[in-house]
């Protein structure tokens, strides 16, 4: 390949300064120019992709890059970025495949040697991971992120000391690391140490990964320090819908603090929503807000309540279903003598964590034991479970008939027990007092604790933890045991 011309040297300076300031349009425009000019142009290839993937189009970055690739295999940062591309599609295995092409190009490539941990990570192979976080260190001791990585690591293998101070070497080093920050969040509250673990949970609006947006509301955020008594507040949801069952409970002491609550969710929430105490008014998100004067987000209420492992609140029932849809649902079910239990074996495909944390149905449908009325909880069936779903006579699925949440809520009352994974039905059924079995995968959300077959935050919840990576033998085990033991068969 020949030198480009000089004015295109030029362009690509340009263009390479508005990427490094983050004005990305900019930077594309001019790159893909150049690619017109010099088609034979590796490096150009190679951004167009790095942009792609910083605009989350992976799967274009990853096009890119392998182009870029086929003009030139050699060059270590290619390989290193189509990794990065390869796993954020969550193709894990094959981007470890590409950041170890790039260590053996350039054996002292730290950055590729922490992404390969993470891959390693993502693979559940945690022992793996913390070698490459280790080598990462050794070549670059100053690198923040894989001191952060590590730390992440040695937390999933529950060496949480030394997680601490892998979080602590990253802030040293960049002190105003918010990924180490969140990260050590999220180990304080795994541990039960929430004066820490929510004060420093403020840090997820600052991380660029974080799954929602910071709301840049004009009135003020509100976290416990100002009366409340005569203004109204709106909370709003966050994350996921789990996390707006779970923490929608301090609605009402917010109101009872003098404040009129108006609670905006996710549409699915909004008909279950409306009815909890202390709500003035219930709103989608998305729709026109009423007039407020002050905001939280529902995770912050804990700090602004200054919630500790012994003061949560209302670890009994929070929740209930309509009087009229449950009887409606009690009727689509028919009369029947074998006790009821609802089973939600897989949660949202797109969960970073569900490839963990969900059972496949037929699994869970062998282990269960016969002489019970078993009902599917969950409204989505996936391509891989639908085969075990039409074969099985024992199980009522209604699929679509769930509309929202107010009809799942309906549905669930009417159980003797829930079994399920770790999705927004464990909350919701829990939340309404029913006997709530959790099936935990080996690494655990944070809001699980440790060590723990009961739950805090849900007085009827029971938690199942699996003793070994993706093994659900043991627990399922269990729980056949408990569920002969604890309801008599029809």
């Amino acid at each position: 390949m020949s030198s480009p011309d000089p004015k295109t040297a030029a362009r690509f300076q340009q263009a390479l300064s508005f990427h490094q300031k983050g004005e990305l349009a900019e930077a594309r425009a001019i790159y893909e120019e150049i690619s017109k000019i010099d088609p034979g142009n590796a490096n150009v290839f190679h951004l167009l992709g790095v942009i792609a993937s910083q605009q989350q189009n992976h799967q274009i970055a990853l096009i890119l890059i392998d182009h870029a690739i086929s003009l030139n295999p050699i060059v270590a940062a290619y390989h290193s970025n189509r990794g990065l591309a390869l796993h954020n599609l969550k193709r894990f295995r094959e981007a470890l495949e590409s950041y170890d092409r790039a260590i053996q190009l350039r054996p002292d490539y730290a950055e590729a040697l922490s992404n390969r941990g993470l891959a390693l990570s993502a693979l559940n192979r945690f022992d793996e991971a913390l070698d490459s976080f280790n080598r990462a260190i050794r070549l670059q001791p100053g690198f923040a992120d894989a001191h952060s990585n590590r730390g992440n690591t040695l937390r999933e293998l529950n060496r949480y000391d030394e997680a601490l101070e892998s979080y602590n070497r990253a802030i040293q080093l960049k002190p105003d690391f918010a990924d180490a920050y969140l990260n050590a969040s999220i180990l304080f509250l795994k541990t039960g140490n929430f004066e820490k673990g929510w004060r420093l949970y403020e840090r997820r609006w600052d991380v660029d990964s974080f799954g929602s947006p910071r709301r840049n509301f004009a009135q003020p955020l509100w976290l416990g320090q100002e009366p409340l008594n005569g203004k109204t507040i709106l909370l709003h949801g966050e994350q996921g819908l789990g996390d707006t069952i779970q923490f929608c409970r301090y609605v009402k002491m917010t109101s009872e603090l003098g404040a009129k609550v108006v609670l905006e969710v996710e549409t699915p929430l909004l008909e279950l929503l409306r009815q909890l105490e202390g709500v003035s008014r219930c709103v989608a998100k998305g729709d026109a807000l009423p007039p407020f004067d002050v905001h939280c987000p529902l995770m912050s209420l804990p700090l602004a309540f200054r919630t500790t492992l012994e003061t949560i609140p209302y670890s009994s029932p929070y929740l209930s279903a309509e009087p009229g849809k449950s009887g409606a649902w009690a009727k689509r079910i028919g009369e029947n003598e074998q006790p009821l239990t609802g089973v939600v074996w897989s949660g949202s495909a797109s969960h970073k964590n569900d490839r963990n944390r969900s059972i496949p149905l037929a699994t869970l449908l062998s282990a269960l034991p016969e002489g019970f009325r078993y009902v599917s909880l969950q409204k989505e069936v996936g391509d891989s479970d639908r085969e075990a779903l039409e074969s099985h006579s024992g199980i009522l699925h209604f699929g679509n008939e769930l509309k929202d949440f107010s009809d799942t809520a309906a549905l669930c009352g009417l159980m003797d027990v829930v079994i399920c994974v770790d999705t927004s039905v464990a909350h919701l059924s829990a939340a309404m007092g029913k006997p709530t079995w959790i099936l935990l995968p080996y690494v655990t959300d944070w809001r699980w604790l440790t060590d723990r077959t009961d739950c805090p935050w849900y007085r009827s919840a029971r938690l199942y933890r699996q003793q070994a990576i993706g093994d659900w033998s043991g627990i399922l085990q269990k729980v056949k045991e408990d569920l002969l033991q604890t309801l008599p068969m029809g």
